[in-house]
């Protein structure tokens, strides 16, 4: 099993320890999602080099393909061969025909993922994504009209509350109950490193890598913006990937303030609801108290998809501002003057 070079373990630790804000204690586990493409595979190998016997890792079978299985084998003798804990995550529904299947997967991955890694004990879950996935990533969400939430494209960290089912499932009581949050701190330490280093590294230390066809399928998007950004050489990701930090940043700002604003604003409601006074407020803080309402409601029903923080909630805020209700992912939302009101959604009537 070959080790990557000096240089490339030195940078990469700095980067993962810059993200993390600490270096790794003794005992602290770091949890990588690997998929077995050549960036996921040059970071495990990295990561096994810089923080020996603290790595844990995970590949997801979603199913779509039926190389997928194989790929995930492949991950899990690379970690044997390195003494490394992997474990093989599949998707329990099976595939459907649906608008956006990438975007699916996407969110039944990042569910499982975030469930293995506090089971593990990591207090961390790193993921592959680079300065071509920044860029890429900026220019699609800037192709549809996103706000400053979706142009902060891929954030460096985000730190979550993970929910996971109750162990008790056959017990009558625990049925259906779900555990209390746990913290994890999602974390990209390769944004500042281009796709063609990290198959560079990968090549040189001899690690094994499978290229996923969709990469190429023109039918995706980000396919499309992938060739682009390949054409045009004077397009540069790590400048784009600065931009789309500074927007982050911002958004982070914009996020404190309504932090505040939720502690100000948030009235009696019960358990599984929210109810905001957004009397005299812009309608950008408008825009992310109702976030925060999604995200809150998403949390305490325990439901894993169909919601994400840099969704376009616009026709939402419409609605509202119009004193009308609305449903997006699930969560029902209606006005009453200047009272704004989440709960989930009643169920659709069959015909």
């Amino acid at each position: 099993m070959g080790a990557p070079d000096t240089g490339s373990i030195e940078r990469f630790r700095r980067d993962f320890e810059a993200v993390l804000g600490h270096v790794p204690g003794a005992g602290e586990r770091i949890a990588l999602a690997v998929s077995g493409g050549p960036d996921s595979m040059a970071m495990l190998a990295l990561a096994i080099a810089a923080f020996p016997g603290k790595v844990v890792a995970a590949t997801v079978d979603h199913g779509l393909r039926a190389e997928s299985a194989d790929e995930a084998g492949m991950v899990a003798r690379y970690c044997a061969d390195g003494d490394v804990r992997h474990a093989t995550l599949r998707i329990a529904s099976p595939p459907e025909a649906r608008d956006n299947i990438q975007s699916w997967a996407r969110q039944e991955r990042y569910a499982l993922l975030q469930r293995w890694a506090i089971e593990s004990g990591a207090a961390s879950l790193a993921t592959a994504h680079h300065a071509d996935d920044q860029a890429e990533t900026f220019l699609m969400r800037a192709a549809r009209g996103s706000g400053l939430s979706g142009l902060a494209a891929v954030r460096r960290r985000q730190d979550i509350d993970v929910t996971i089912p109750s162990r008790f499932e056959g017990s009558t009581e625990a049925a259906g109950l779900w555990l209390s949050p746990s913290p994890l701190a999602l974390v990209r330490p390769l944004l500042a490193w281009r796709h063609h280093e990290l198959v560079e590294v990968a090549v040189a230390a001899g690690v094994p890598f499978v290229d996923d066809p969709s990469n190429t399928d023109d039918r995706f998007d980000r396919t499309r913006f992938r060739r682009l950004l390949a054409e045009a050489a004077w397009i540069d990701p790590v400048q784009i990937g600065r931009s789309a930090a500074y927007l982050a940043e911002a958004d982070a700002d914009l996020r404190t303030i309504s932090q505040w604003l939720w502690k100000e604003r948030a009235l009696p409601s019960g358990h599984f609801e929210a109810r905001l006074d957004v009397a005299g407020l812009p309608r950008a803080l408008r825009r992310y108290l109702a976030r925060m309402a999604m995200d809150h409601l998403v949390l305490k029903l325990g439901m894993t998809s169909g919601w994400s923080n840099a969704a376009n909630i616009e026709s939402l805020l419409d609605s509202l501002e119009a004193g009308k209700a609305a449903t997006q992912a699930g969560i029902m939302a209606s006005a009453k003057g200047d009272v704004w009101h989440f709960r989930e959604a009643p169920p659709r009537r069959s015909h």
